[in-house]
């Protein structure tokens, strides 16, 4: 969790780091006395002892951070925007190590030397052409991975798909005004240049003799065999573990598929799955942000460890069942069977629903509303008007739902499903919540009789039936626009019911079961009998006619 919260911490800092670098360098397109007083005033903050400290700290945890995440993956299968981020992010330090040095590592070790943009861009431009390009190469990296790690951290947040095209475009915008405000100056500089005394000048101004220039370039060499050194580390540590492991047996992984592979020990099962070839869904690269890589422990579960502060977070948020885990966290140390529950392609919004839904048999209260003679509208308005009638109509029924703890299902041409009891924990509580909801749709179908008074040869009148049994619950539809539905005897047992309130001319049904659990009020009332599914089977219900019967 510690681990998981600076990594996130740790960029932020490094990126306001570099933010302030380009606001700085976009000035360059004014002029360089306006640039480097902006520059001072940007880089104050980062030049005091706690500016410096915070900055080291981040750069020391970013780093380390990416040099654990290498030693402690046991697959180096990664998905190509994982690969891309972790790639140029080890480049940059090699890349800016030059840069650093000259500018405030000289200013600490080399004393007298000062850095200001005229000396910089003449030793970029003038003196040593490559590291112009060099630096404009380390500008896009830099960028280009921070876009990257933003993007990924931020797309599972629902509000991050409103606003990404404007923090596409300020993404865009800043490293083109810093590029081209460099460029410009370096071509002013250029052709200052060509004047004898200009370059000379501004290297006495910089105290940046020929000497400290190679001291400059001696730290530069030993600071970057050092970062390759410790870079080297944690696949050099990889290579003793994997060859220590190989010696012994390692745990089976049993897949939904039909294959069974090896678990290196200390391996997640996404990384199994990815070292194998298995397609398993991970929108965010296994950080335990977005959940698309939950799976079902068939076998085994009592084998593997709790779930950590990270996960148990992550599985909480989607209510997720004791059976489910995230596959980019468990490391199983014995045999394992899974099954994954969402697709492999799925994206970070297909995460966010909610767990124990992938399909499930589990008790569920329906209810069926349907309006009476729809045929009444489409003789007396136009489509448009009829449209628009209909819409206010699913609108109301929808609050009404939404007051009563009641999930929209299914839509119909002149109907819905809803599902109560859905999120409980008592999934009996939903039958009373059902005749809630009855009672609320019934007062806003007033209420909406109400406003269409003038428009309706006669009022708008409903059935609804409620029904509490078993059915088969879970996300259905296309992979893109899935819905939580239910199917089922369950399901066929409510639509006959709401069909029944036309025979016996009354607004609600409710089956006997359902009233039971609701605790309703059935002294002195009829019980009838209807036959189910043809006649196979018969359901016992209630017929409510008033508000007043529907009260628990």
């Amino acid at each position: 969790m510690l681990r998981n919260n600076l990594r996130p911490v740790s960029a932020l800092v490094l990126l306001a780091f570099v933010i302030c670098h380009l606001v700085a360098h976009s000035l360059l397109l004014v002029s360089l006395d306006q640039a480097e007083a902006a520059l001072t005033i940007l880089m104050y903050p980062w030049r005091t002892a706690i500016g410096t400290a915070i900055l080291a700290s981040a750069l020391l945890v970013h780093f380390l951070n990416a040099l654990w995440s290498i030693y402690v993956r046991r697959s180096l299968r990664l998905s190509r925007w994982e690969f891309w981020q972790l790639g140029l992010g080890l480049c940059i330090p090699l890349l800016l190590i030059l840069h650093v040095t000259s500018t405030r590592i000289a200013e600490s070790l080399l004393g007298g030397v000062t850095s200001h943009y005229s000396s910089v861009l003449i030793v970029q431009w003038v003196l040593s052409p490559w590291l112009g390009v060099l630096q404009a190469t380390a500008v896009l990296i830099v960028w280009t991975h921070a876009c990257v790690g933003i993007h990924f951290w931020l797309r599972t947040k629902a509000w991050y798909a409103r606003w990404r095209p404007v923090l596409v475009g300020l993404g865009l915008l800043l490293p083109t005004l810093a590029l081209a405000g460099y460029v410009a100056a370096g071509n002013q500089l250029l052709r200052s240049s060509e004047s004898p005394d200009f370059v000379k000048r501004s290297l006495e101004k910089a105290r940046l003799t020929d000497q400290k220039r190679a001291e400059i370039g001696q730290i530069a060499r030993i600071g970057s065999a050092t970062y390759l050194a410790l870079v080297l580390l944690p696949f050099v540590g990889r290579g003793v573990r994997s060859w220590l492991y190989r010696r012994r047996r390692p745990p089976l992984l049993n897949h939904s598929s039909g294959r069974t592979v090896a678990i290196l020990p200390g391996a997640t099962v996404l990384e199994t799955l990815r070292q194998h070839g298995i397609p398993h869904a991970s929108a965010c690269g296994g950080r335990a942000r977005c959940t698309t890589c939950r799976v079902l422990v068939t076998r085994g579960l009592d084998r593997l460890p709790a779930p950590s502060r990270l996960e148990s977070a992550a599985l909480a948020r989607i209510g997720a069942t004791p059976e489910m885990r995230l596959a980019c966290q468990i490391r199983p140390m014995a045999d394992l069977s899974v099954m994954p529950l969402v697709a492999p392609n799925a994206s970070a919004v297909q995460g966010a629903i909610r767990g124990g839904i992938e399909g499930s048999e589990r008790l569920i209260t329906v209810v069926f509303v349907g309006l009476r003679d729809p045929e009444i509208l489409g003789e007396a308005k136009l489509p448009y008007d009829l449209l628009h009638i209909l819409n206010q109509f699913f609108h109301e029924m929808t609050k009404a739902l939404d007051a009563t703890n009641g999930h929209y299902a299914q839509f119909a041409s002149d109907g819905l499903m809803a599902l109560y009891g859905l999120n409980a924990k008592d999934p009996a509580t939903g039958a009373a919540d059902a005749l809630r909801g009855a009672r609320e749709m019934l007062a806003r179908m007033a209420q909406l009789n109400s406003r269409l008074r003038g428009d309706l040869p006669q009022p708008l009148r409903i059935g609804i039936g409620i029904h509490f049994s078993e059915a088969i619950v879970g996300a259905m539809g296309p992979p893109a626009s899935q819905i939580i539905s239910a199917i089922g005897e369950a399901v066929n047992t409510c639509a006959r019911l709401e069909h029944l309130t036309k025979k016996h001319d009354c607004p609600v049904i409710v089956s006997r079961r359902a009233a039971e659990l609701a605790s309703l009020d059935v002294k002195g009332r009829e019980l009838h009998q209807a036959p189910v599914d043809g006649g196979a089977q018969s359901v016992e219900f209630y017929t409510l006619k008033t508000l007043a019967d529907l009260r628990v």
